[in-house]
């Protein structure tokens, strides 16, 4: 897949602003807070209908305007297609697909895939859980669009289960120690349990199987990275875990034993839950742990070893993401070259070849072989105006 071309409007720091890509490569070439990260801000909204620096749209849009509107031209072996977002500070966003909005936002989903890497990506290895579900969540949605269905449910039905939660613990903080600590509804708490079980182990078995796929590519990259000198290991850790048999995956397991393990240890941590009003069972507590030669990374890696664990990470992304899809996405890498020494760097470029569109921010070309900037595209992002850089 190759976008061709990308029209910013009232987005950001971008009043009006319409870029043609016509080279595999392209670098954008500008000073701190120009716009460089806000473009490809704009092409991971395309692909993935979410920011990972943002959460409200209102933030997306130029102070001064009430909507915005980010539109990609993307060719696909199957043909053209034209992508379109109007984003809006009051109200919901619409999306398009060859200039038709759409009714689902599933449909969007997956047209255009693309792995980002940025400094922020680093926290990958160092930060919380929440930060790798989500990483692992986004690359789902791009492999399996209707897993951002799946999650949906979950999360609203974990809601309205911790809503009940809440009632029950604020009814037992209102009473005396004397008196009897009411409970709520053990059938009302039942169904929501239930449903909790039945969408909570869809997010599990699906985790367990991207993971089974991405572990041993991750693992076979920072081999090379590494020098072959440090083994890489991938393990998820579910919040619910099933007694099976040795070497069996979750995703091996029938939904209805995940299911029952799951009711299980709600039924273990139910005054636990009830005395601290949320939900402590379910896949929004899962973690997955990085070991570098059997030793967990996030404690005790280097930050060596852990920028060449990220880089394995994402290049095995962009390996598994074309293997499953059967078009190589794009990759966007957002100021991350500073952040890679010269090795790394090399094993990054010769890895993406011209087999990966790839967008590029820097605020330098230093850091470049001047071979390789010859077949590239150099764009120059100066407050918010794109041109080229001479």
């Amino acid at each position: 897949m190759y976008l061709k071309t990308l029209h910013l409007q009232d987005f950001r720091n971008y009043n009006d602003e319409k870029v043609a890509f016509d080279a595999p490569k392209t670098i954008l070439v500008g000073d701190n807070a120009q716009g460089k990260s806000n473009l490809l801000e704009a092409v991971e909204l395309l692909s993935t209908l979410k920011s990972h620096r943002v959460s409200r749209d209102r933030d997306l849009i130029l102070e001064t305007e009430d909507n915005g509107q980010i539109t990609g031209n993307l060719e696909r072996e199957t043909g053209l297609v034209e992508l379109g977002i109007i984003l809006r500070s009051q109200g919901r966003r619409t999306v398009m697909l060859n200039g038709q909005s759409l009714r689902r936002q599933l449909d969007f989903l997956s047209v255009l895939n693309v792995v980002q890497f940025s400094s922020l990506d680093l926290d990958l290895v160092r930060g919380s859980p929440e930060r790798r579900r989500s990483w692992l969540d986004r690359l789902l949605i791009q492999l399996e669009p209707v897993y951002a269905y799946i999650l949906q449910q979950y999360y609203q039905v974990l809601r309205q289960r911790n809503a009940l939660l809440k009632k029950a613990r604020s009814s037992f903080q209102g009473l005396g120690e004397t008196q009897q600590k009411p409970s709520i509804s053990d059938s009302e708490l039942a169904v929501w349990d239930a449903q909790l079980a039945v969408t909570g182990a869809r997010v599990i078995r699906r985790r367990d199987r991207v993971l089974e796929r991405l572990a041993p590519l991750a693992e076979n990259w920072h081999h090379l990275i590494s020098g072959s000198t440090e083994n890489l290991e991938l393990t998820y850790q579910p919040n619910v875990k099933v007694i099976a048999p040795e070497n069996t995956r979750l995703s091996a397991l029938s939904p209805q034993e995940v299911q029952d393990a799951f009711l299980q240890k709600i039924s273990t941590r139910a005054i636990a839950e009830q005395q601290q009003g949320t939900s402590l069972v379910g896949p929004h507590r899962d973690d997955i742990v990085f070991s570098i030669n059997e030793t967990p990374a996030r404690q005790y890696g280097s930050s060596g070893q852990q920028r060449t664990l990220v880089l394995a990470l994402k290049l095995a992304e962009l390996q598994l993401i074309e293997a499953v899809v059967g078009e190589p996405p794009l990759l966007l890498l957002d100021d991350v070259l500073a952040e890679l020494d010269l090795n790394r760097q090399n094993q990054l470029l010769e890895a993406i070849g011209d087999r990966f569109q790839t967008l590029i921010t820097t605020t330098h070309l230093g850091a470049f072989d001047s071979q390789w900037l010859q077949h590239t595209q150099i764009l120059s992002v100066q407050g918010g105006k794109i041109g080229p850089c001479f």
